[in-house]
């Protein structure tokens, strides 16, 4: 599971990405608001915990700005005031959830899970590619007209890269993604299941959806 952790005091975002570093999580940092958004934008994360106040735009305008770009993690504010209108209009920015300071870890870490596990909470239902259909909530797949039975971690695979269709993805970051960032197995086992999932979605039907990009991963793109 990958974090972001936006905050701008250096010694709260170190306590906070040890102590989450400790429990399993991949965390990166950003100190300001602008780095925030394009990092938000740049990167897809499992879950932001966003400070209110930062050195340029304040948490409310990040949280919108990811929101209007359609970027769609679950976003935990911290805020130092307990303030029934600051947390609506936390809220109504597009934040999910809302924690005042000071805060017991525990909690952060009880409301991250509850976030993490919710997931994204707009995202189409349906992802579509060229001809394939991918559908995460009937856990079905069609090519034209063909159902195609996939694994669950098949299913997973295809699934991440899909959705980031054109982007250049290391075996890192879909190891992260996909198996998870406690996976400690051999890292070849991405290159396994490329090759299951190539066999299923594009072999019958003499495509090469799966690019493979050396010396970094893989990039999904239907026309080739």
């Amino acid at each position: 599971m990958l974090l972001l952790i936006v905050e701008d005091s250096v010694r709260m975002a170190g306590l906070l990405r040890r102590g989450l570093l400790e429990e399993g999580y991949a965390v990166e940092v950003a100190s300001s608001g602008i780095d925030a958004v394009w990092q938000a934008t740049e990167t897809t994360f499992d879950a932001i915990v966003l400070d209110v106040l930062l050195p340029d735009i304040d948490g409310f305008e990040v949280c919108r700005r990811l929101r209007q770009a359609e970027r769609w993690a679950p976003i935990l504010m911290l805020t130092a005031r307990d303030d029934v209108a600051d947390r609506v209009r936390g809220l109504d920015a597009g934040a999910d959830d809302y924690l005042t300071k000071p805060f017991a870890f525990e909690e952060l870490l009880a409301r991250l899970r509850s976030l993490v596990r919710r997931g994204p909470g707009e995202r189409p239902a349906v992802i579509r590619v060229d001809d394939i259909e991918l559908d995460p909530a009937a856990h079905t797949i069609r090519r034209g007209d063909v159902p195609i039975d996939l694994t669950k971690k098949e299913f997973a695979l295809l699934q991440y890269l899909m959705a980031h269709q054109g982007e250049a993805l290391s075996r890192e970051r879909l190891l992260e993604h996909v198996w998870d960032f406690a996976f400690d197995g051999d890292p070849n086992v991405v290159d396994v299941y490329v090759g299951y999932v190539r066999a299923k979605i594009d072999r019958p039907f003499g495509r090469h959806s799966i690019e493979t990009i050396r010396g970094i991963g893989y990039r999904f793109d239907p026309g080739a």
